[in-house]
């Protein structure tokens, strides 16, 4: 990561170890929706990346295989007199799995909200919802 110039003027570059991911953030980028990524952005991505393919292995191990699961994360940035924080998650799910019924994949994508390792390292965060629904094929 490089950030160059002060807080409000600034601009940074974001990329991950593998150079799979590279995008520009500022403070633009992260309030205002300017162009660019932003810290939340990247976080909520790799959450739902986690949350879904745990939740891929416990079908697997529940004797599911799921056609779709598409997951999208959104974080919430909370700004209370200049200090920061994120109040909550929102996980929301969309999945196809042939032969599940609602509430066992409701069940099943619980379990892998708690316990994914990305969950697990945002117990801080006060709230982390899980909207789940399942869609036929």
């Amino acid at each position: 990561m490089v950030w160059n110039g002060g807080f409000r003027d600034g601009r940074g570059s974001i990329a991950t170890q593998s150079t799979a991911v590279k995008a520009s953030y500022s403070v633009r980028s992260r309030m205002e929706d300017g162009p660019g990524s932003n810290p939340e952005e990247l976080l909520g991505a790799a959450h739902a990346a986690c949350f879904t393919m745990a939740l891929s292995a416990i079908l697997g191990g529940a004797g599911y295989t799921a056609t779709e699961l598409r997951t999208h994360a959104s974080v919430t940035l909370a700004n209370d007199g200049g200090q920061f924080s994120i109040p909550e998650i929102v996980l929301e799910l969309e999945g196809v799995v042939p032969g599940i019924d609602e509430a066992t994949f409701v069940r099943h994508a619980e379990t892998a909200k708690a316990t994914c390792p990305v969950s697990k390292a945002l117990a801080g965060v006060p709230t982390i919802t899980l909207r789940a629904s399942l869609k036929t094929a």
